[in-house]
């Protein structure tokens, strides 16, 4: 099979990112607000669900990725879930923002938590094995960037639409716009679904690959730990997306209290997402001339800048300075997007040289495993700064504690992740022209 991939390829692998891109943007982004501002918990009880969702995943996500290893059909290892997992995303995404008549806080915390628990189990059955696609369709380093640049591109659409779309049906978030959040769920939750079907019929899985092994649950799990350029790809990905979390769940209350634009909200969150998907050109073109990691650096340090300089922005700031800020800081998005997703498949043909084995789901189960822990932590944090630095529901203007705990976490708290991600990029062990290397000796002993 060659390495080469078509454009039809990458188009139909890259679509599906778009439902997970729209479910996990618009829980990030709306979920905590909703909780808050429509269902009418404190802002530390809001936090709960959330933080006893992601705890599920500490067992979800390894056993999803270890079945999605030892799976064997006819439609391969990762494309079976893609076709029948779709609709149970849909339905559950949709009980999500449900709001149920309960009177006591107990009840909606427990609702919302088996609501996230469900959710979370149907999600992981999709993205697991789509995620694990990526090392499988080409082993070819610049190709990965490519393939992961097309998948990203629809990752930020889908982001794009998660923080504008939703007001546009929604309105104001309120008590009495329950109904419209429930219609959004149900229509965002089936418009996430359909991508998986054009991915699971645009795509096949390599059949070299099906046969390597049928590890254990334990030997994929120690597999991990023995991976080095794993680990530092793992804490690449993680100093970076634990920003992406932060500042995806803190956005809407720096636009609302901070600046105070929430009227003008969509045309901020469009320049953000619409320059960050064209700008992915840039970055497949810097990693293809030097490599994904040096890439990374620059990209990253590039954005951390921009979101210290996005604290210093107040609501006599003009519109036109502010959209120039989201368009510098959309550049930024860009590379935190594709450069960690494209290095961590790397790790997978280091790992083959040296054991002959193969564990693609169990990488990339513990590397979500991974996010969702720190997330699990720095998240629902938000939640609890709010709630120290006096935030109070449903006002039009915050108190100037307040407004600096939102302004803590959109600025200096994801700059100073995002400069350990570069550090840890500095020290990463696998180069272009060591992974090209070993790639070539896993074909000769194959071959043989």
């Amino acid at each position: 099979m060659t390495e080469k991939l078509s454009i039809k390829k990458k188009l139909m692998y890259g679509v599906g990112d778009i439902g997970f891109s729209l479910t996990s943007t618009i829980l990030g982004v709306y979920f905590l607000f909703f909780m808050i501002e429509v269902v009418g918990l404190r802002p530390g009880i809001a936090a709960i669900p959330i933080l006893i969702g992601k705890i599920w995943d500490f067992v979800n996500d390894p056993i999803f990725g270890h079945i999605s290893d030892r799976t064997r059909s006819r439609w391969g290892r990762r494309r079976p879930y893609l076709l029948f997992g779709a609709l149970p995303l849909a339905f559950t995404f949709t009980m999500l923002w449900y709001k149920p008549g309960f009177e006591t806080t107990t009840a909606l915390v427990a609702y919302y938590s088996v609501a996230y628990i469900i959710f979370e189990a149907s999600a992981t059955m999709l993205y697991m094995p789509y995620f694990a696609l990526t090392p499988e369709l080409t082993s070819d380093y610049d190709e990965r960037t490519s393939l992961t640049s097309y998948r990203m591109f629809f990752s930020i659409l889908g982001s794009l639409l998660a923080f504008t779309v939703p007001a546009i049906i929604v309105g104001e978030f309120v008590p009495e716009n329950a109904s419209k959040v429930l219609l959004m769920g149900a229509v965002f939750g089936l418009v996430s679904a359909l991508p998986m079907f054009l991915t699971f019929f645009g795509t096949e899985e390599r059949e070299d690959l099906v046969d390597i092994d049928k590890p254990t649950i334990m030997e994929s799990i120690r597999s991990v730990w023995k991976n080095v350029p794993f680990r530092y790809g793992l804490g690449i990905f993680l100093a970076t997306w634990i920003s992406v979390d932060i500042l995806q769940s803190s956005l809407l209350f720096y636009v609302k209290f901070v600046v105070q634009r929430e009227e003008q909200n969509e045309i901020i969150m469009a320049m953000i997402f619409v320059i960050a998907m064209f700008a992915l050109p840039i970055w497949n073109w810097v990693s293809n001339r030097w490599s994904k990691r040096y890439a990374y650096m620059i990209g990253i340090a590039f954005w951390a800048v921009v979101q210290m300089v996005l604290i210093t922005m107040t609501p006599t700031t003009p519109l036109a300075l502010i959209l120039i800020l989201c368009a510098l800081a959309g550049i930024g998005v860009s590379a935190a997007h594709v450069l960690p997703w494209a290095i961590l498949p790397d790790a997978i043909e280091w790992y083959e040289y040296k054991t002959g084995e193969r564990h693609e789901g169990m990488f990339y189960s513990i590397t979500t495993l991974a996010r969702k822990i720190t997330s699990a932590g720095t998240v629902p944090l938000i939640g609890v700064v709010l709630e120290l630095t006096g935030y109070q529901p449903n006002l039009a203007v915050q108190s100037a504690e307040a407004v600096r705990g939102i302004k803590m976490v959109i600025g200096p708290v994801p700059a100073v992740l995002l400069c350990v991600g570069i550090f840890i990029a500095y020290k990463y062990p696998l180069d272009r022209d060591d992974f090209l290397s070993i790639v070539e000796k896993i074909k000769e002993r194959r071959a043989s």
